[in-house]
């Protein structure tokens, strides 16, 4: 335990003097390292299997209709094989939650995927899925909630888990981690990273890394339409500039491919809308 005390405080000291007045870059870089240091990859998954739990406690429920989970499990295992070339601490899981009015994902510590089959269905292909996927894998691979975290609950509390001086912290932190609604939201830079992330896994798979940008421009176009997409603007606010910035990213690193899936799409949409999954 003193051991990992001297290591827990001989990163964090250095790291928030090296981070205090820096770049915005600089800033991500040292809040990086600062998860990194307070909330280990063992901890991270406690938490992740926390908010699950939490989160079946709440009445979530998943879909399990082995069409629709095993296909979105075929798209998702080949986003995490390559996230866990950025992040290979934690064993990446995708879950399906069954909710077709709402348009939505999310991602929380320990690899946790969790797609709302409403966006399933909002999705016009493969692709689009992919990129959804791959965006919320990169808030894994960046360590994203872990920087709320830090941001959010601050040093104190984080450093007393990190040393072990707060066994219960990890269920406390998982249920506030749900109800502050942390999970879901994420700033502007964490968002225009993910989407790095995304554009980029799905590229090397050979879906066409627009597809992240076109599904962003449907939900845009939807808004004033349909409700149901406004949880997915809520937690990840799309703007014309986020737009912009990812299609100059695509362009200035040479992304590429023309894979959309549309077929194997389709057939997952319309058993979904099948009126005996609706009964």
């Amino acid at each position: 335990m003193r051991h990992r005390c001297s290591i827990v405080l001989s990163f964090i000291l250095p790291v928030l003097i090296v981070g205090a007045g820096c770049s915005a870059q600089r800033r991500v870089s040292t809040e990086t390292s600062l998860a990194t240091a307070l909330v280990s990859d063992e901890q991270s998954v406690q938490i992740g299997e926390q908010v699950h739990a939490e989160l079946a406690s709440k009445g979530v429920r998943y879909v399990d209709d082995r069409q629709v989970t095993g296909y979105v499990e075929s798209v998702a295992g080949k986003i995490f094989d390559l996230a866990r070339r950025d992040r290979s601490g934690v064993a990446f899981h995708v879950h399906v939650i069954d909710d077709a009015k709402t348009v939505n994902a999310f991602a929380s510590p320990g690899g946790h995927v969790y797609v709302y089959s409403g966006l399933l269905l909002a999705a016009d292909n493969e692709a689009e899925v992919a990129g959804v996927l791959a965006h919320e894998s990169g808030h894994v691979a960046g360590r994203h909630v872990e920087r709320a975290m830090a941001n959010a609950y601050g040093l104190q509390v984080l450093a007393a888990m990190a040393l072990g001086k707060d066994p219960s912290g990890t269920q406390q932190l998982a249920a506030s981690l749900i109800g502050t609604g942390l999970v879901r939201a994420h700033s502007r830079s964490e968002e225009i990273e993910a989407d790095e992330y995304g554009a980029r896994y799905i590229s090397q798979l050979g879906y066409d890394p627009h597809a992240l940008i076109t599904f962003f421009q449907k939900l845009q176009a939807g808004e004033s339409r349909t409700p149901v997409v406004l949880a997915w603007l809520n937690t990840h606010p799309v703007s014309g500039e986020r737009i912009s910035h990812l299609g100059d990213y695509i362009a200035k690193n040479g992304l590429s491919g023309s894979a959309l899936g549309q077929e194997q799409h389709r057939a997952i949409k319309q058993h979904l809308e099948a009126p005996a999954r609706r009964s």
